[in-house]
């Protein structure tokens, strides 16, 4: 298995929330696919019982950060599924990512730690949560 070092980051994975404040994690990958000539994806997996349709100010958000992925060269995929990590992790997969930006989370309690979940299900992936 490859360990991943800050050398061979070539495909980036950002997961967002519908926040506008999920810009600043696009921001700061795509500094770090530009500094690593890489690529850049960014995914949003909502629960298959959420309707964003319903919720205009989740739509305006991530409308909003679609046009920020779209500005940073990335394209923004919003996928439905309950088993949101495993979806990642397979998304992650398909497309060879080697790293993958998360946001500080507060309501990441160590007994349910998503990116902990993460690392489990992609033990080559670099991991990097941004404050």
């Amino acid at each position: 298995m490859k360990k991943v070092t800050a050398m061979n980051i070539k495909n980036i994975l950002v997961c967002v929330t519908q926040q506008k404040t999920c810009e600043r994690l696009i921001k700061k990958a795509a500094e770090l696919r530009d500094e690593h000539k890489g690529n850049l994806w960014v995914i949003h997996v909502i629960k298959d019982s959420w309707n964003i349709l319903d919720n205009s100010r989740e739509g305006e958000a991530l409308e909003y950060l679609f046009g920020i992925s779209k500005s940073a060269g990335a394209n923004l995929s919003v996928l439905k599924s309950d088993e949101i990590v495993n979806t990642i992790a397979d998304y992650a997969r398909e497309n060879k990512i080697d790293c993958i930006i998360l946001g500080d989370s507060q309501n990441d309690h160590k007994e349910n730690n998503f990116s902990h979940e993460l690392k489990k299900l992609l033990s080559n992936v670099e991991i990097r949560i941004i404050p």
